[in-house]
């Protein structure tokens, strides 16, 4: 028994890469398709490749110098976990990103000489690389870490390199998407007519490269921040309570939710008449099941009763509702997408009134549920009930990038097929596939933002107990209390407005390249002239690269410096204040982001006049500003929470022996 309690999770971790490894070979051994589909994937392959490198080279100097001040600082054990929590992040979004690549290509093929089950195949294999590499890094990383050091503030350090890698890679990949994206609809739908992934498009390709450095790389290292997260807090709430069993169970939840994602992944399958929506639910719901039956039998086996499982369960059940939530307010089958395409119909500025209207409302069941979530598991098993909860909502997240990660594949399988002029019945089986990868990513960004809540409110218990905050309480009638929520709660906003206006410049940049190489490049829209797809490339590059500083120095320096001057009670209340206000302001802006991006794709399916019509061109608007919203500045608050209240979690002995200078 002890040694299964010891050795599980490292063994799960590694069948987890194992798992990733077949599918590699899958896809690859797929038919990449015709001379010109290999063309096509070649740019975007080398494009999405350059990117992701050129953002590794800086980020080694940001890596290198926390590393530094953690080793001074706090101690080199936990500067060491730092560096390999950063360095298996990496390594999961590089992998993740290079299959994708691959996969899209492939998809297209499959689309077109196989048909619709075999195209659904290949897209979610690829996608599942990216979850297997998540989760099978993630805890083997925690386990065998803790194992050799048997240190919760270790681990911490491990938490802390995976946060900010993941920052990185969602703000950047998402700046350099948006601005290619918004680029490529503004000018090349509104302005010129023609459609989203046609070739004659000079932004097409950047477009793609950035579904894959923002959705599959960015979303992948913003779950594994999240699935390291939960699995750091339970562990170290774990120990204090109930000592080594206390440690080792969340570790093998996330060993059991292993396991039941590779189950998952075989039962993600069709036919040509089915809906491939119900394949990838199919999928995640046996997983979760999988995971419910055998959290009860480790619940009895490590506690003598159920009260564990209850509070995984909790998690678990909230962050299957919110997916469900989030596909009711961001999907065409229901009545508020349906409702902002018909908005669109007076124009532009409804479009984008209606969009923000859903997304405001939206706010409020998944919050509802969330505390609902937190109430089920304090009752069951107190404190460590809420980080259990975490544990259990992010237990499948292997299965649940696998199904997010698969639209990026599918939407550029479609650009491809578009650009390789593939008979039109292969497209209607890309727009397929690719219309249900919407409505997945936008449930994925509904779970990110879900199990980010419930990781950060883990994590900041973890904080309170390390800096003794249970024994004197935080008191909201403390000015400095009060200064830390005030500042805590705008964070979000500031974040969020460096994060829009990046996209912004950078469109500005793209919009002007496009209209340029339309104007000079004689036979362009003709069709008898290439595009310069890499100078749109490099303008999305060079502008990510330059742009995802300065908010990721903000998210490590504010819980420094209010920790340092006002105390670690005012830090409290800063990470209370972003926590509230960064959970509501994801929401709204990934599902107002979501839904127009929905409306406008049931306006192109044929209503409310249908593609080209004046009904389309507010649609598209209402799409662009949405762009931003749920690709850039709405899933990067997930990771601003969550990284300012790991890096409140490492650096509390700091704040606890020098906090407070300003008396």
């Amino acid at each position: 028994m002890e040694f299964i309690q010891q050795y599980a999770p490292v063994i799960l971790g590694v069948c987890a890469l194992i798992f990733a490894y077949y599918l590699i070979r899958k896809v690859s051994k797929a038919d990449p398709g015709t001379e010109r589909m290999k063309e096509i994937s070649t740019y975007i392959h080398e494009g999405a490749r350059a990117f992701l490198i050129a953002e590794y080279r800086i980020l080694v100097f940001f890596v290198a110098i926390l590393f530094l001040l953690i080793g001074l600082g706090i101690g080199w054990v936990t500067a060491v976990c730092f560096l390999v929590g950063a360095v298996l992040s990496t390594l999961a979004g590089y992998i993740g990103m290079n299959i994708a690549t691959k996969a899209n290509v492939r998809t297209a093929a499959a689309a077109k000489d196989k048909g619709m089950n075999a195209a659904l195949s290949i897209a979610f294999s690829g996608g599942a690389v990216m979850g297997m590499c998540v989760v099978g890094f993630g805890l083997a990383g925690a386990a065998v870490i803790y194992l050799i050091t048997g240190s919760a503030d270790a681990l911490s350090g491990f938490s802390l390199g995976a946060s900010s890698i993941a920052l990185f890679a969602r703000v950047g990949g998402g700046i350099y998407t948006m601005a290619a994206d918004v680029g490529a609809d503004l000018v090349g739908e509104v302005e010129a007519g023609i459609p989203e992934d046609d070739p004659r498009n000079p932004a097409v390709i950047a477009d793609n490269v950035g579904d894959n450095g923002g959705d599959v790389a960015g979303m992948g290292a913003d779950l594994f921040e999240s699935y390291v997260g939960s699995l750091i807090s339970a562990v170290t709430l774990g120990v204090v309570g109930y000592q080594v069993k206390g440690a080792f169970f969340p570790l093998l939840i996330a060993a059991l939710g292993i396991l039941a994602g590779i189950i998952g992944c075989f039962f993600v399958k069709g036919d040509e008449n089915s809906n491939p929506h119900k394949a990838l639910k199919m999928g995640s719901y046996v997983a979760s099941a999988l995971v419910v039956a055998g959290t009860v039998g480790l619940s009895f086996a490590f506690f003598g009763n159920i009260k564990a499982a209850i509070a995984i369960v909790c998690g678990l059940v909230v962050g299957l509702i919110i997916g469900s939530v989030t596909e009711i307010y961001t999907s065409a089958d229901y009545r508020f997408v349906k409702k902002i395409a018909q908005q669109s119909e007076t124009g532009p500025a409804t479009t984008v009134i209606s969009g923000i209207a859903v997304g405001m409302q939206s706010t409020a069941v998944p919050i509802i549920l969330i505390a609902v979530g937190i109430i089920g598991a304090y009752l069951s098993f107190g404190l460590y009930g809420i980080a259990l909860a975490a544990v259990g909502m992010l237990s499948t997240t292997g299965i649940t990038v696998a199904v997010d990660a698969y639209g990026p594949i599918a939407d550029n399988a479609g650009g491809i097929a578009e650009m390789s002029s593939l008979p039109k019945s292969v497209r209607k089986i890309t727009d397929k596939l690719d219309a249900v990868g919407n409505t997945t990513a936008a449930m994925g960004k509904g779970f990110a933002i879900g199990s980010a809540a419930l990781t950060a409110l883990a994590l900041f218990v973890s904080y309170a107990q390390a800096v003794k905050l249970f024994d004197s309480g935080i008191n909201v009638l403390d000015y400095k209390v009060i200064v830390g929520l005030f500042i805590g709660g705008m964070l979000p906003f500031l974040f969020s407005s460096m994060t829009m206006d990046s996209v912004s410049k950078a469109a500005y940049k793209m919009i002007e390249e496009v209209r340029h190489q339309f104007r000079t490049i004689p036979g362009l829209l003709e069709g008898t002239a290439k595009p310069d797809y890499k100078k749109c490339v490099a303008i999305s590059t060079q502008a990510a690269l330059r742009e995802m500083l300065l908010p990721g120095i903000m998210s490590v320096l504010s819980p420094v410096l209010i920790g340092i001057l006002l105390g670690p009670a005012a830090l409290g209340g800063l990470l209370a204040g972003a926590l509230v206000t960064g959970v509501m302001l994801a929401i709204f802006m990934s599902n107002s982001g979501g839904a127009w991006d929905n409306a406008k794709k049931y306006v192109e399916d044929g209503h409310h006049g249908g593609k080209g019509s004046e009904t389309h061109k507010a649609a598209v608007v209402g799409d662009t500003v949405g762009d931003p919203f749920k690709d850039t500045s709405g899933p990067s608050i997930n990771i601003l929470i969550k990284l300012m209240t790991v890096v409140s979690l490492v650096f509390a002995p700091l704040f606890v022996a020098i906090g407070g200078l300003i008396k």
